[in-house]
């Protein structure tokens, strides 16, 4: 068993930034990847960005492409990502997940087993 715990979401404007965590506890060990995805109001669920378990390999949306950044801590056991100039349509609840499947991509909400509660996070216009 693994329990993810987010946090990090609020309130920002357009352009600002926020850092979303996700703190990872139990059975870590073998995990093989790390994402996180998010879902707006009325919409599905959307990949955003991806981390192999080293750190070593990354992955992201094209829309999040250059803005976000995924890294992680294997000491901390600890995801983070860093969002910068936020846009309105990056308002959604943001969840993180983690995988101990082999993938090709680990984009598919299928790839992971263990997913976090969600954190918010609402840009302004």
């Amino acid at each position: 068993q693994v329990q993810l715990v987010e946090s990090g979401g609020g309130l920002v404007q357009a352009g600002g930034s926020l850092r979303l965590s996700c703190a990872a506890s139990g059975r870590t060990f073998s995990t093989y990847a790390m994402g996180w995805f998010r879902q707006a109001p009325g919409k599905d669920s959307e990949f955003v960005a991806t981390i192999n378990w080293s750190g070593c390999s990354t992955y992201y949306a094209e829309s999040v492409k250059v803005r976000f950044t995924i890294s992680k801590d294997n000491i901390k056991n600890t995801v983070y990502l860093q969002m910068n100039s936020l846009k309105p349509e990056d308002t959604a609840v943001y969840y993180c997940a983690t995988s101990f499947l082999r993938s090709s991509s680990y984009q598919r909400i299928q790839d992971y087993q263990y997913w976090g509660q969600g954190t918010q996070v609402t840009v302004s216009s």
